[in-house]
């Protein structure tokens, strides 16, 4: 048992404080991840300070849009008749991510900053350089069926895990955090970092920073919406694929489109790509796949991971034409 020191703070500014003076010192929420990692080893704070006792728990409709705060629990986000109304892909990624007693300790803003699953990162006898820096990726000749097939580099292959994250890819959250600094806003798409020779370096966030809120605009008017997760069991399992996207057809074509793919990058993985190609266009079958197969032309699979290109392309082109046949009269 390697000991810790503990608080439970109800003010941000004293979490903050606690933190900053203690430079091995981590936030806790739900604990759903973090406790793991400290029992196996792999994660070692000589603090730990929970978040939970501090003013983070409300989801608010503001401006057109929602702020969720920080301690929100997975499951009282996805069953939140707001996000059920107004964001059905977030609700839907919600309730597809681990099982229902996870969901309900877990917290927005610990999903978010959750670490990968990838079984070398977990595993103190093997070579992680996200782990351990410089020490190598096991994956790269070893088990690699859950590896990236985009954004990995030679350092790092591991999957960022979260279902929620890849919902809020799509919906162009932002996320709000508070530091000694001051408060700012971070757009989803800057708050993850691509792993390249750093790999261990996983968001932009600054050191002793803390997540308070995720904030979603409005939502698309007129967009059908959908999450859909392919996996090697019906529950709790992480994706090997899994597809968030947003359509707006009119007139027969694409006036707007947001797609973000989970389980095949290290990052929530927004479909820019496929995006670009399919805005203007009729939608045809055709046109889907052609967008899709574009996103994952850049794929470098690995061994044991090739089948993720074609189930990402066909999983893509079915979400969207789900999506286009919800909106287009037959």
């Amino acid at each position: 048992m390697r000991p810790f020191g503990y608080d439970r703070p109800h003010e941000i500014g004293e979490a903050l404080t606690l933190v900053a003076e203690r430079p091995s010192a981590r936030f806790l929420g739900g604990g759903t991840n973090l406790v793991d990692l400290v029992r196996r080893g792999v994660e070692t704070p000589d603090w730990l300070v929970d978040v939970t006792g501090l003013p983070l728990g409300e989801v608010e409709e503001r401006d057109g849009g929602l702020r969720i705060g920080a301690t929100v629990t997975n499951a009282d986000l996805a069953h939140h008749p707001v996000v059920r109304r107004r964001y059905p892909v977030l609700a839907q990624a919600l309730l597809a991510g681990a099982s229902g007693q996870l969901r309900s300790m877990a917290t927005v803003g610990g999903n978010l900053l959750q670490r990968t699953r990838c079984p070398y990162f977990t595993d103190l006898t093997t070579a992680c350089n996200k782990r351990e820096p410089g020490t190598g990726c096991s994956a790269l000749e070893g088990l690699s069926r859950y590896a990236a097939v985009l954004g990995g580099s030679e350092h790092c292959v591991a999957v960022h895990p979260s279902d929620m994250a890849v919902a809020l890819a799509a919906l162009d959250a932002e996320v709000e955090v508070v530091g000694v600094d001051g408060t700012r806003r971070v757009a989803f798409a800057d708050l993850y970092r691509l792993p390249g020779a750093t790999p261990e370096h996983e968001t932009t966030l600054r050191p002793g920073e803390l997540v308070t809120a995720v904030t979603l605009p409005p939502p698309l008017d007129g967009a059908a919406s959908r999450y859909r997760k392919v996996r090697d069991r019906a529950s709790y399992a992480f994706a090997l694929v899994s597809v968030a996207a947003l359509l707006r057809v009119e007139d027969g074509r694409v006036s707007s489109v947001r797609v973000a793919l989970g389980g095949v990058a290290p990052v929530p993985w927004r479909a820019t790509v496929a995006e670009s190609l399919l805005v203007g266009r009729e939608p045809t079958d055709e046109v889907l796949r052609e967008a899709a197969r574009a996103e994952l032309a850049s794929a470098e699979p690995l061994p044991g991971n090739g089948f993720k290109v074609d189930l990402a392309v066909r999983t893509m082109s079915s979400v969207l034409a789900r999506l286009r046949d919800e909106q287009v009269p037959a």
